[in-house]
């Protein structure tokens, strides 16, 4: 079983045909709403997967909590360690210009109001064996006392240090497995614009020094990772993408539910960079997560 303690949001999206200037006003072409948060697109993921997967986190009392609820309850997530408080739900402000450009203000909201209590009891309802997947997009206190708290109980962690934030090198050497894109994985080690020979030494120093499983998610060249002292590999698909945004967080949920469906990590790595790809042909993170039977399809 897997459970998911994170960020839930509703992203506002408007077009544009140029991003306005400071103190400007200019006018939209388009405005939709979708269902985000990398806490809630990652257990959506990990559902589609097939896991059992239950969703602890946050949204307010406002009309935004069900709709980023909605795509989580349809395929049959556990809601009920998801809480409700004053703080208006989190949201995501973006604005997308004729270029591709964007803009974006993520208001925390709810998300903000998880605390090292609400961690404890996340933990307390899971067993041994169990995956704990976190994300930073909540407190940092928290996502520590979550660590500390699966450690104890001998449940396996599995932590995405996205967004970067000034906790996320201390928080990285806390869990079990470290998922990372290129530009994380160089805040992890602590150094800057690294070949791919580069990285692969780091990958190799820092897993010395910690003994952690290290994936770095690579894009459209795949991902690698360190494991048990051995350096791996796997490919994705050769797509021509339409919308990127949501492919790393399907990554990190596919890969969490194949390891729970006790695949070997090769395989686990494949399955989650096929997915990965996959989520890249539709747009928005959460409507573009592919189901179980689409990956296997293509592996």
């Amino acid at each position: 079983m897997i459970t998911v303690f994170g960020s839930i949001n509703m992203d506002l999206i408007a077009t544009t045909a140029r991003l306005p200037k400071p103190g400007e006003t200019v006018a939209g072409t388009g405005f939709s709403t979708a269902a985000g948060g990398k806490g809630a697109n990652q257990a959506l993921a990990a559902r589609r997967a097939g896991a059992k997967v239950t969703m602890a986190g946050a949204v307010g009392k406002d009309n935004f909590a069900e709709p980023a609820l909605a795509l989580l309850k349809a395929a049959g997530t556990d809601l009920d360690a998801v809480k409700t408080v004053e703080e208006p739900t989190g949201t995501a402000l973006i604005l997308v210009g004729g270029d591709g450009e964007n803009m974006i203000a993520v208001v925390p909201g709810a998300n903000g109001t998880l605390s090292s209590a609400d961690a404890r009891t996340a933990i307390a309802a899971m067993t041994s064996g169990d995956s704990l997947v976190l994300q930073l997009e909540v407190p940092g206190p928290a996502v520590e006392t979550a660590l500390q708290e699966a450690r104890t109980a001998g449940i396996r962690t599995i932590l995405n240090i996205a967004p970067l934030t000034n906790d996320a090198a201390r928080l990285g050497r806390m869990a079990d497995i470290v998922i990372a894109n290129e530009t994380e994985f160089e805040r992890l080690a602590g150094e800057n614009g690294l070949t791919h020979d580069q990285r692969v030494a780091a990958l190799q120093r820092l897993h010395g020094e910690t003994g952690q499983t290290l994936i770095v998610t690579l894009g459209g060249e795949g991902v690698m990772a360190m494991r048990d002292g051995t350096l791996t590999s796997a490919k994705g698909l050769t797509i021509e993408p339409v919308d990127t945004v949501g492919a790393g967080d399907t990554f990190c949920g596919y890969f969490a539910a194949a390891l729970d469906a006790g695949l070997d990590f090769d395989m686990a790595l494949r399955r989650a960079a096929v997915a990965g790809s996959l989520a890249c042909l539709k747009s928005g993170a959460q409507p573009s997560i592919p189901v179980a039977d689409e990956v296997s399809a293509k592996l």
